[in-house]
Formats: structure tokens, sequence, C-alpha cells
């Protein structure tokens, strides 16, 4: 999912919006430890839906919202709903682990997408209200004036006639494959004086090739937009005028398709060949939901769901007008008045210095995106591709920005005579083709390319660059929490430690050997001592850490986690907080998405203080802090707390060793606690209520700006 920018400085509590709730006030039992994961992630996207509902939200941000809103709510039903599916037809063996069985998920799942559904029908009411009162005004094809319906007909004329193939459904023998990602017209044909019988047709609507929103002409200090399909609407007389038809009834529908790729276990060139069937196939995946305007024909609709092989358990969601609100993430800003944006700034320690390698070679550095600019990464790898002394770079990949400006030093590292290994990963989901793309490229460019591993995803974020003087072998490199992506770091909450820390370069390095050995032996991560590594050790290594922290409590020493990531739903790792929780240690989260635990049980000691923060950047960051005796233990990582990540990917923690770095990590993630403006509370019911203001309103994101400014700048 993508944050938009986006702030405000008039900070008033948000009104709540939330969904129905199955609520229980029973003690926790040994069969239900954990909230399902999928119900918890609805949760999550209800936390989306309550930004575009706070009216302390710039107007354009509210809409962009809705459109993060959809998107999320478009691959939910691309990946989760359809693994449950799937899960269905396995029986007994197809079990969820940590929840219900899939049938009953996915029942709960229809009835609280429904009432979401219903939330969001009502925001975007109140939205459209709020645009009529800043003279911006959302127009149908029933709306427009003599000037603007000749603007419609030109425009229709000249940009969307060739890009449409209206379909007459009824005369095809083979139903068509509805498009994932795509909004269809669904039309009844017919005659005022019904002398003919009426017909089915279907129109795609290009809005790959086209904007959604065209700007009509306006009244002065007036902006118009009618949408794309509201255009073609219009312009039915002049499609099916030829067919003898003056009546029409046209409505939107879409249709949602399993996403999941099947691909084989072997990593080479039929890896390639495997996903590219698989990017094939998905195009023609089971559908998974299916959404249609609520005001449909109702002969039409019975139709359309019986030529795809749908029934009522298909997931299928009325709704109103407009669907497809994704594409909302792109409502025109320009009729909008300027908004201001905090401005991302160069850490201080690289303003006016010769060199970003030459700072690191002195001392640690953390940068904090999207307050730190991302330009140091960039700057660094530029530097090591044209520094002579520079012989090796090695560097994953997993999501790349459309221009990536990473790659463009890449190419030119390789160029200017430098080895560089990059690992792209491949099943990036929704990436896997743009990243076939990149292979292509940076091969043939020189640039030495790994695939991956079989059955397992290389998630990491790391780079090492080798530099030699003389007869002497300088290193450094960085560990990340993000993607090395110059467009999404402008609004991902990440941390990157940039360092020589030899400790720490030479696991980078065991890594890199890792996934360079033909046989991927794991022995070779035996050597890492200071990089916890998962497959290999980086559960062990939390649940040793903990398992500290609880004996302390039991000797009524001060005990204490924090911890924050993006999802928490690994069984043992939650049992484990469950563990420490009940021996009294001070456990605090601050989890963005999925929650699978439990935050309170009458057997504790200490109930967990859990929070999400949703806002204007997306926290994405992963850190872990263990008091550790009044020493801290301090760790950012690449991986969240779920099977997936600990047991199935490569992915990297790195310790924080630096004494300033790790009280600047621990300050920040208590603003992120103490914040009660933007923090939704993770209660056992998931209602996302409001962590309640004190004296003082704490919106965490403004307060991390001014620490980091303030701090270095000061």
């Amino acid at each position: 999912m993508r944050l938009p920018n986006g702030e405000n400085l008039d900070i008033m509590t948000m009104p709540e919006v939330t969904v129905p709730k199955k609520t229980t006030k029973k003690p926790l039992t040994e069969k239900k430890k954990m909230i399902a994961r999928d119900i918890s992630w609805l949760s999550f996207n209800a936390r989306v839906l309550q930004e575009a509902a706070d009216k302390t939200v710039p107007l354009h941000e509210r809409i962009r919202f809705l459109g993060i809103f959809s998107n999320n709510l478009d691959e939910f039903f691309r990946v989760r709903v359809a693994t449950l599916k799937r899960m269905m037809s396995f029986g007994k063996a197809g079990k969820m682990h940590l929840e219900e069985n899939p049938d009953k998920i996915l029942d709960e799942i229809q009835a609280r997408v429904i009432e979401q559904q219903r939330e969001f029908d009502l925001v975007w009411k109140d939205i459209a209200e709020e645009l009529e009162a800043q003279h911006i005004f959302m127009r149908t094809e029933k709306q427009l004036n003599r000037e603007q319906q000749k603007f419609v007909l030109n425009y229709f004329n000249e940009q969307v006639r060739t890009n449409i193939i209206p379909l007459m459904i009824e005369s095809i023998q083979q139903f068509p494959i509805l498009r994932d990602k795509s909004i269809y017209l669904a039309i009844v044909l017919a005659r005022q004086d019904n002398s003919v019988r009426q017909k089915f047709a279907l129109i795609e609507i290009p809005t790959t090739v086209l904007p959604r929103f065209i700007i009509l002409p306006s009244k002065p200090g007036e902006h118009d937009i009618i949408l794309l399909e509201d255009l073609v609407r219009f312009c039915l007389p002049n499609i099916f005028s030829y067919f003898g038809y003056d009546k029409f009834s046209a409505h939107i529908i879409k249709v949602t398709r399993d996403a999941e790729l099947d691909i084989d276990n072997d990593i080479s060139d039929s890896l390639i060949h495997q996903i590219e069937k698989g990017l094939k196939d998905r195009r023609k995946g089971k559908p998974v939901r299916f959404v249609y305007d609520k005001d449909i024909d109702p002969l039409l609709l019975e139709y359309l769901m019986r030529r795809q092989g749908l029934s009522g358990k298909d997931n299928l969601i009325p709704g109103a007008r407009i669907h497809n609100f994704k594409d909302f993430m792109d409502f025109p800003e320009s009729i909008f008045p300027p908004h201001l944006h905090r401005k991302t700034f160069t850490h201080p320690l690289f303003v006016n210095a010769p060199s970003v390698m030459h700072v690191i070679q002195q001392q640690d550095v953390m940068l904090h995106f999207p307050y730190h600019s991302f330009d140091t990464i960039i700057d660094l790898l530029r530097e090591a591709a044209i520094d002579p002394n520079v012989s090796s770079i090695k560097i994953t990949a997993y999501r790349l920005a459309r221009n990536s400006k990473i790659v463009n030093a890449l190419v030119n590292a390789v160029r200017n005579g430098k080895q560089v290994t990059v690992v792209l990963e491949l099943r990036a989901r929704f990436d896997e083709a743009a990243n076939l793309d990149w292979k292509s490229r940076l091969e043939e460019e020189g640039v030495k390319v790994l695939l991956g591993i079989p059955n397992m995803k290389i998630h990491a974020k790391l780079c090492v660059i080798k530099k030699r003087i003389g007869t002497k072998t300088l290193q450094c490199g960085f560990v990340s929490t993000g993607n090395l992506n110059e467009r999404t770091a402008r609004v991902y909450g990440d941390h990157c430690l940039l360092t020589t820390n030899r400790a720490i370069i030479a696991d980078m390095n065991r890594i890199f050997s890792y996934l360079e050995n033909v046989r991927h032996d794991i022995k070779i991560l035996q050597g890492c001592k200071t990089l916890p590594v998962s497959p290999f050790n980086m559960r062990d290594t939390f649940l040793r850490l903990m398992d500290r922290e609880i004996k302390n409590a039991k000797h009524k020493k001060k005990a204490a986690i924090t911890i924050k990531m993006n999802s928490l739903s690994d069984a043992g790792l939650i049992t484990k907080l469950y563990e420490a929780a009940k021996a009294g240690v001070e456990v605090k989260m601050v989890i963005r998405g999925i929650c699978c635990a439990y935050t309170e049980n009458k057997k504790w000691k200490k109930n967990i203080t859990a929070v999400s923060i949703v806002d204007e950047y997306l926290e994405h960051a992963r850190v872990f802090i263990f008091h550790h005796g009044g020493q801290e233990k301090v760790y950012i990582a690449s991986c969240d707390w779920m099977i997936r990540n600990l047991d199935h990917r490569v992915e990297a923690a790195a310790p924080i060793t630096d004494p300033a770095i790790r009280k600047e990590l621990i300050d920040i993630m208590n603003i992120q606690l103490s914040g009660n403006v933007k923090a939704r509370i993770l209660d056992n019911e998931q209602k996302n209520e409001y962590k309640k203001a004190g004296d003082k309103k704490i919106r965490t994101q403004i307060e991390i700006y001014k620490y980091l400014h303030e701090k270095e700048y000061h």
C-alpha cells in the first residue's frame, strides 16, 4: 500500500469511522490466542478510511486516502481472499495457520467488507459535498451544459472512440475474460417504444491509456470534472445508434482475480519462464470478488453472474455508482489551492562533505526517511561508480522506482570497470514484470544478476562497497528497513544505517556469499555473529532476547520490550510476548497493519501497550529495543514478525552499536508511543479508537521532523 503527502497543523481529534466487530469480553482460551490475520487487516484498512473521513486532513489528501483504501482492498482480495478460497478447496488440510476455517473467515470478510463499503460511500458523499463547497463539481452525463456536451463529443471522437471495443456479449459464445484492475460499463440496450428485444453489451473503460478525470469547460471560479465512464455513457447513442437502440441503462462493474503466481522451485532460466507464464495466467485467475452498482438492471446482473460462473458466495459486493477508486489517488491536484509540505533535508554530516564515503569512514550514520533526503544513498552509489579505487558493489533490490536512479548509478559503475552484483527478487508481488525488465537491462550492461533461492524471497536491504587503496581494503555499506526506491522514500518512514563496522560488513559479505553460492548452503550463514539473519537465526535471536527480559522481570528487575513493525502474526513470537506480559515485562508496540496479538488479559501482570499510526507517511520501519539490564539492545530490520519473513525469506537485522544513534532511535520510538493525534489503540476488539489527547496534542510525524531538524541543525 502507498500513503500520500499532506499536512495540517490545525490538529483536532478525528471522527471515528469503524466497522462492526464481533466483540467478546471472555478471557483468552487455549483455542483462541490470536486474532484472525485477515480480520486484523480489515481493521487496518478501516484506519485508512478514518483518514479519508477526517475533516482536518486536506481535501485532496482525503480523496487520495479513499484511493489508497480501495487499492488496498483490491490487493487484499487478489492475494488473501484468493488464498482462503484455495484453502477451502483443500479441505481440512487447508486450514490457515492461526485462524478458523477459511469458509468462516470468508463469511466474516464478506460481512465486514460490505459494511466498510457503506462507510466508504458515506465518506465519499461527504467529500463530494466538500468539493462542491469549494466550487469543484463532479458532473455526470446528465448534468452537462451545451458547451460541455460539445466538448465531450469532441473528446470522445478524438481520444476515446478508437480506444474502446463494445462487446455484444449475448452474441459471444465464449464470455470474455474481464480484466483485473479494469472497470466495465454493463449496458442494457433497448428502444423507447419496446419494438425490439433488449440486448446486453460491455465496454471496458480505457483508464490505462486515458485519464479517468477530464476537466470540463467551466464557469470562472469553478471546476467541473467528468469521469471517463460518464463521458462514455453520454456518447452511448453515438456508439449504438446504428443498431436501432435509443434507450440505454449503463452501470459500472468490476472483477477482482486471484493474483497468485504458480512458480516452480527451480531457480534457473525456468524461473523466468515460470514467472512470464504466471503473469499471463494471472490475467485469467479465478474471480474472487465481483463489485457492481447496486442500481444495475437485475436481469443484466443475473446474466453476468451466470456467464462468469459466479454465485452468491463469490464475494458479490454491491456498491454505489463509482468503482475503482484507486484511480482517485491521481485526482487532479492542480484545481486545489497550493498546499505546503514539509521538505526533506540532507543529514548535516553530509552537507558540504567532500564525499559520502569519507563521512561514513569516520563514523556510523543513520538516515531516517522521509525526513532525510534519499539523495544521500544515490550519491553514495554515484561516488562508488566513479571512484577509481572502488572495485566492487554488491546490493539487493526488491522494489525499484520506475525510473531508478539506483539502477543508473549501478550501470555507470559497470561502465567504469567495477564488478557489480545485484540480487534481484523476481517474485516481489506485483513487481514481477518490472523486475524482469530490470534483469534484462542490468544484464545487458554487464551487471551480474542473482535471481534468488527456491522457496525463499530475498527481502534483506543490503549493500557492500569494496574499495582498495594500495594493499589496503576498505569496505562500507548500509543496512536498511526499506526498499531502494527513491520514489517511495519520499513517503515511507524507514531507517538506513550507513556503516564501516567490520563485524556488520563481514556478516553482510557472508549473506552475499550465501546468495551467490550455487547450492545456497545454510552453513555459510553460521558465521554471522553480529547480524541476525532469516532463515538462520533471526527467530532464535529475538526469542533469546525476550527470554532475557522475562528472566529479569521474574527477578524483580526492570524489563522492557519495545517493537515496531508493519505486521505481527507469528504464533511463536506472539506466544513469547504473552509470556513476557504475564511475567510483568513492559511490552510496547507500534504496529501499522496486521496485529494478531491480543493486548489485554486478566492473567497478565502487565497488559501490552499497542498503537497503530496512520498519517501522512507510511510507517514502514522495523525497530526492536530490549532493555537488557539497562544496556539496551537496539536493532533495525527488514522483516516483520510473520512466518514468511522469519522462515521463508532472507532477511537481515542490524544492531545499533553507536550510542548516539541508539539514543536517537529510542527517542524516536518514544515520540511514536507518546502520539495522541494519529495513534489508534490496538485492543482485543480491534475498535480503532484514538488515543485520548492530554494537555498537549502530539502528532508523531511532525514531532519527529522537529526532533531531527532541531537536533541536527540547531
